[in-house]
């Protein structure tokens, strides 16, 4: 088991993946409790290699058989309590192999309960794991953090470059891309200087990711091609994924589609290319954005493709991808039936926090309005493009947006200053919001009076802010104090 614990974070992961399998078989009548333990890092090796087959009779091997020693149970003979334990884990974790994350979640939150009331690293982390599995990614952040300083006050630095991979892969999902920046740079340098370059190859792909919406595409090169070169060798198929979907986000944002769309093509279709098994389908929404901007054609492929986008989505596997889902749809869907899918798409996203996704589709919705000569419409929604951008630090896709601003006709340096004229370019709901706000009230104010939600209230006065060009609160009221009743 040693040599397999040993090639999982320094070698290939078939071959840890084997040898953790086969640890677990010989150990399962002799000693269960480390029979179960070779087990679990026999499904991270699965995973890392993207080996579905290879998971499933991973967790098979979890749970040892009923008896002591392998013999069935006699009359009088108790259950262990750890394999009642064991089989929610497989049970659940199979569940999630087939999409089921309704049975999935009540199989696996009591397992999630026990892990992550324990006060150690490897339980916390896979706590952690398990909540990234579900979506849940408020409790993975929160589990992680923990495992975390946990692990650093016990001076366990074994395992601080791996709790960190997982922390910045979560704060990567949630869109926190600052926290997932330091967090990866951090644990790439644990990673060193322990020889984990499987970990490190992990950590440099979640770099990647994170400099896509940010630096030079240089940077997210350098990167991606670190986490590349150990992930061919070693046979890492997920660490290969981010990677790739890292330089072809990098690509987007830069406006150039039609690479993005080549180098996601082959992960998101079937066929010995194709993503890993686990998180290829997250890669959908920026495929589809790409093939339409590149001017491809919306073909049978893609729209089966979005519908099992749409369906994953509807399981609550990532609470983004709803609002991702709609996206999708708006991008390929005739004229009259977009514009309704931009605006429900942007109604799912108040309900989640994620700033970069919420500005790409602001973004999607102002093109879409600027190329159907609506530039008055299409620079609000690049407003909010904009200032979504800036907010989560995604300098690229904010000098797009802002590209796309001045194409509509205005750049937000040269926009003119606020006058009387300047409210008739807010809805009624952000009129009454803002008349709201001059007048004292504060946001959770404003929303029970409103009888909307208090995120609600806050996305509207962003808005309201960027419209009118002022900075705060006692500016508008200076504003609308001045402005007609």
């Amino acid at each position: 088991m040693t040599q397999g614990l040993h090639l999982l974070r320094d070698g290939p992961a078939a071959d840890a993946y084997n040898l953790l399998l086969l640890a677990s078989t010989s150990l399962r009548t002799t000693d269960p409790a480390r029979s179960r333990t070779a087990g679990v890092q026999a499904t991270l090796a699965a995973w890392s290699g993207g080996d579905r087959e290879g998971y499933l009779a991973a967790l098979d091997a979890l749970c040892a058989p009923a008896g002591p020693r392998g013999t069935a149970l006699q009359a009088g003979e108790e259950h262990d309590p750890a394999d009642a334990f064991w089989s929610s884990y497989r049970d659940g974790m199979r569940r999630v192999m087939e999409d089921d994350f309704t049975a999935a979640t009540l199989l696996l939150r009591p397992v999630l309960a026990v892990l992550g009331a324990r006060d150690e690293p490897p339980a916390l982390m896979s706590a952690g794991t398990i909540a990234l599995m579900l979506g849940d990614l408020a409790t993975a952040r929160q589990v992680l953090g923990r495992a975390l300083a946990t692990a650093r006050a016990a001076k366990s630095t074994d395992i601080v470059a791996r709790i960190l991979e997982h922390l910045a892969y979560a704060e990567l999902r949630e869109g926190s891309y600052h926290q997932a920046r330091v967090h990866a740079e951090a644990g790439l340098e644990a990673a060193g200087e322990h020889g984990r370059r499987n970990v490190a190859a992990g950590l440099s792909a979640v770099l990647a990711l994170a400099a896509s919406i940010a630096g030079d595409p240089a940077t997210v090169a350098g990167h991606a091609q670190a986490a590349l070169r150990i992930a061919h060798a070693h046979g890492l198929r997920q660490t290969s994924t981010l990677a790739e979907w890292a330089q072809a986000r990098a690509d987007l944002g830069h406006g150039n589609a039609e690479h993005a769309t080549a180098r996601l093509s082959p992960l998101v279709h079937e066929g010995p290319r194709r993503g890993h098994f686990g998180l290829w389908v997250m890669t959908v929404p920026c495929y589809v954005e790409a093939a339409v901007l590149a001017g491809h054609e919306v073909d049978v492929d893609v729209e089966d493709m979005i519908g099992q986008y749409a369906a994953w989505a509807a399981m609550g596997a990532d609470p983004q991808a709803p609002a991702l889902a709609l996206r999708c749809r708006a991008l390929v869907e005739r004229d009259e039936r977009s514009e309704e899918l931009f605006t429900a798409a942007l109604a799912e996203h108040e309900k989640v926090n994620g700033p970069y996704e919420h500005a790409r589709t602001h973004l999607a919705h102002g093109m879409w309005l600027r190329r159907r000569r609506r530039p008055v419409e299409a620079r609000a929604q690049l407003r909010s493009a904009v200032l979504g951008f800036e907010q989560c630090g995604a300098d690229v896709w904010s000098e797009h947006a802002r590209a796309e601003l001045r194409a509509a006709g205005e750049t937000l340096a040269d926009a003119p200053g606020p006058g009387p004229g300047t409210l008739s370019l807010l809805t009624p709901q952000q009129l009454r919001i803002a008349r709201s706000v001059a007048q004292g009230a504060t946001n959770r104010e404003v929303a029970r009076q409103l009888s909307i939600s208090t995120r609600t209230v806050e996305y509207h006065l962003r808005n309201v802010f960027t419209q009118l060009g002022v900075r705060s609160r006692v500016a508008l009221t200076r504003l609308l104090g001045d402005g007609p009743a």
